[in-house]
């Protein structure tokens, strides 16, 4: 059979929940990976009770759990502890996101598992880490949004604070772990020496926080909301016309250039208040006043158009029904079928890493049931 992906033959033993953990391995069995669900029996994963459901069953845990096998064990029964033990012999990866000191308590922490099955990285994504003060604190996407400073430099000036519009605490730890994982594959692949991957969330806010870090050590002003502006670059924000916002964004001095001349206003090019980027930063309220005086004549299509002869990146703001009519969307196959025994067809995000020596399908297996595989792994591991 022809591999499903760069992954194909490498196993997850996945003990994740929720959506940091489950989003890093979501994405390896994207890649081919098999991945191996390990749910707490009775309820399972703690989001196969999140909305909105299909049939009874949850479409946020599909969303995130597609072609995975669930099997349910209780980790403090000698029963399953050996299933358990037994996916550990056969498994190149363990994914966790419980409070560190968890698995310790388990008798499954790092150190006992890589004496024990010294090829086996050992995944961990959680609040704050492994190590340092605040390491044992529970954490959950919007608490380190809160204090990784990223609410800090969204929404509007002066108005109450807001989060991302996605968990991007979650996801981030998930995209990092992803990667800490790949890059440890690739460690053994070189060395033969398995090791450890430790992911905080609160971390990964920093190092998404881009710019902002650099800003502060850099000037000593704190970075705080801009709306739809860009902190460094100007224009490239969201402006007013006849009929609804349009982003502009100019990423250097002759994009700004093109777009006063496209707009009618060569004179704002002449400007030295606006010559460069960095007096155009300084005098971004004068700017934005001009730019929006005269979009204002038209509406959003015509500058759309306008903007796009002279070669100036601009663009609606789009709901989610908009975003997903955009004609890119089937090309690049965003949206995907999956087809669950209960509750039918569901369209899902598609994958965005695509390779070309591997197809992308348009349709995933569904995510599963919980303890749906418990047969097949147990003849599988001769239990």
């Amino acid at each position: 059979m022809a591999a499903r992906g760069p992954l194909s033959g490498i196993t997850v033993v996945d003990l994740s929940r929720i959506l940091a953990g489950p989003y890093c391995t979501f994405l390896m069995a994207e890649l081919g990976a098999r991945v191996i669900k390990i749910e707490p029996p009775g309820k399972g994963d703690d989001a196969r009770e999140y909305g909105p459901f299909v049939a009874g069953k949850s479409t946020y845990f599909m969303s995130i759990n597609r072609g995975k096998e669930s099997i349910a064990l209780d980790l403090k029964s000698e029963a399953d502890r050996r299933i358990f033990e037994a996916l550990l012999e056969k498994a190149d990866v363990i994914v966790e996101n419980f409070r560190p000191g968890t698995m310790e308590k388990l008798g499954y922490g790092w150190e006992t598992l890589h004496e024990r099955y010294p090829r086996l990285i050992y995944a961990a994504a959680s609040g704050f880490g492994h190590t340092g003060p605040l390491s044992r604190e529970p954490a959950y996407d919007m608490v380190v949004q809160g204090l990784g400073g990223m609410m800090s430099i969204t929404g509007e000036p002066g108005g109450a604070p807001v989060r991302v519009g996605m968990s991007i605490g979650d996801i981030g730890a998930g995209l990092y772990t992803m990667i800490g994982v790949e890059a440890a594959l690739l460690h053994r692949e070189r060395t033969g020496e398995a090791t450890k991957v430790d992911i905080a969330m609160f971390d990964c806010q920093l190092a998404l926080l881009e710019n902002a870090i650099m800003r502060y050590t850099v000037t000593g002003q704190i970075p705080g909301p801009l709306g739809a502006r860009h902190p460094s670059i100007t224009p490239f924000e969201a402006f007013p016309t006849a009929d609804g916002h349009l982003i502009v964004a100019c990423g250097n001095d002759a994009l700004y250039q093109k777009a006063c001349q496209a707009m009618g206003r060569p004179d704002l090019a002449d400007n030295p208040l606006f010559k460069t980027n960095d007096l155009r930063n300084r005098n971004n309220e004068a700017l934005f006043a001009e730019f929006a005086k005269e979009l204002r004549k038209a509406p959003r299509s015509h500058w759309i158009e306008v903007f796009g002869k002279a070669g100036v990146p601009c663009g609606p703001i789009n709901n989610v029904a908009q975003a997903l009519e955009n004609p890119q969307v089937p090309v690049r196959n965003m949206l995907i079928e999956t087809e669950d025994p209960k509750a039918g067809k569901i369209r899902l995000a598609g994958n965005p890493i695509k390779l070309t020596a591997f197809e992308d399908p348009k349709t995933r297996p569904p995510a599963p049931d919980l303890d749906a595989d418990r047969a097949k792994i147990l003849k599988e591991l001769g239990l």
